[in-house]
């Protein structure tokens, strides 16, 4: 499976309508977006989807949505987490996996457990889940970060954590597991900005959210730079470096609704608690978008 996740992954957001229902004709067409540009695989119910705001029989419809339209094409990872650890084995249970590669599994947030807590976490989803796992550090949203040694020691003790998703930004952190790590354990940044930052020092590609958007450029940045293609990929990073800004500036996934919005693939609209991004945003996104799609 490992060689499956090397490369782009995009987490692919939930298109939704003005009635706030799920709009499956547009997560058709994203997918079938990303695929026809070049990405590796596919991400799908994890932040950038809205899980948290999502019913049970909207998610399992979503994975079905999904699986169908790539008809084999890639693999798919499914995220599955939470911070109770016996409703993240349920959850994991009540799937119809069939399609289904991975599982991407952030670390508990809110109850912000200490490192034995989170290893303890894992280890019981290792030996609860029959898929690979991909561990998810961001503490910018669990508040509670998983440190290297916690990383390291997970990936040594359970053949079925096969990556981490490194959302920390701590880069001292990210090359301590990169140095340390075995060949088989692979790290995949969580963010696009530090994305070829970290397949330069050694990482193995991104679960991106700007890739959906312009799955091209981004995906062919990623595989110069695991080429060690240094000029070329780094021309593909400052080309898409004037998009990282303002697409968070009012939110995950606010900012890529609005890029997907104007490139037709699907509407801005979010749940709440979430909010569309400000005109100030929308109109800096619009020029962005407009010179990436040209470039």
């Amino acid at each position: 499976m490992n060689n499956k996740i090397i490369g782009t992954g995009v987490a692919l957001i939930t298109p939704f309508k003005s009635d706030l229902s799920v709009d499956y004709d547009s997560l058709t067409k994203i997918v079938q977006h990303c695929i026809n540009g070049g990405v590796d695989y596919l991400v799908v119910l994890g932040t950038t989807g809205e899980s948290v705001v999502l019913s049970k029989k909207e998610k399992d419809k979503i994975v079905r949505c999904v699986v169908e339209v790539n008809n084999g094409l890639l693999p798919i990872v499914l995220g599955v987490g939470g911070n109770c650890t016996s409703s993240v084995i349920e959850d994991y249970n009540s799937f119809n996996l069939d399609g289904v590669d991975a599982i991407l599994s952030v670390s508990p947030f809110y109850n912000k457990p200490s490192q034995k807590g989170i290893y303890c976490h894992f280890e019981q989803l290792s030996k609860s889940f029959n898929h690979p796992i991909i561990l998810y550090n961001v503490p910018g949203r669990t508040s509670s970060n998983m440190s290297a040694d916690t990383t390291l020691k997970l990936a040594k003790n359970f053949d079925n954590i096969i990556a981490i998703k490194e959302a920390s930004g701590d880069m001292d952190q990210i090359m301590t597991i990169i140095n340390q790590k075995s060949d088989d354990f692979l790290v995949i940044s969580g963010d696009d900005g530090l994305t070829l930052a970290m397949v330069l020092m050694g990482a193995d590609g991104v679960i991106s959210v700007a890739g959906q958007a312009f799955p091209k450029i981004f995906s062919l940045m990623v595989k110069e730079g695991l080429k060690g293609n240094v000029l070329k990929s780094n021309e593909l990073h400052y080309k898409l470096f004037p998009l990282y800004d303002p697409l968070y500036k009012d939110g995950n996934p606010a900012g890529i609704k609005e890029c997907l919005s104007q490139l037709n693939l699907c509407s801005d609209i979010v749940r709440l608690p979430l909010v569309n991004v400000e005109q100030d945003t929308k109109n800096e996104l619009q020029k962005i978008c407009s010179s990436l799609e040209t470039s």
